[in-house]
């Protein structure tokens, strides 16, 4: 099992259209979230910054191609078109990320 955290920024003025999206998130990106090995998935925001932070628990063996059916679903591609307007991605993220990635520094069960 991997633990992945990444952060982005969100719009203020899309926060309560953000949350209602996802006090209801679509039962296929849940299930295709599911079946492409993601498991113990939370979103935080932190305001006044207006920082998402998203955490996860990848139980898979390849990363890649489950990320890549993540991308290829169409349900999860509209649901994207709903959500990413509400995103703001970070200035120092890494080429081809829209969410950055974050290094576990500490853990502990």
């Amino acid at each position: 099992m991997q633990r992945m955290g990444v952060v982005i920024g969100i719009a203020p003025e899309h926060i309560a259209e953000y949350k209602r999206l996802h006090a209801a998130v679509w039962p296929a990106v849940l299930a295709r979230l599911a079946a492409s090995n993601i498991r113990n998935y939370s979103i935080f925001l932190r305001e006044p910054e207006n920082l998402l932070f998203g955490y996860w628990e990848y139980h898979g063996s390849d990363y890649a191609a489950d990320m890549a059916a993540i991308a290829a679903d169409v349900e999860t591609r509209r649901w994207w078109t709903f959500c990413s307007p509400c995103q703001r991605p970070l200035d120092s993220r890494a080429n081809g990320e829209h969410w950055a990635a974050m290094e576990c520094v500490f853990h502990v069960d």
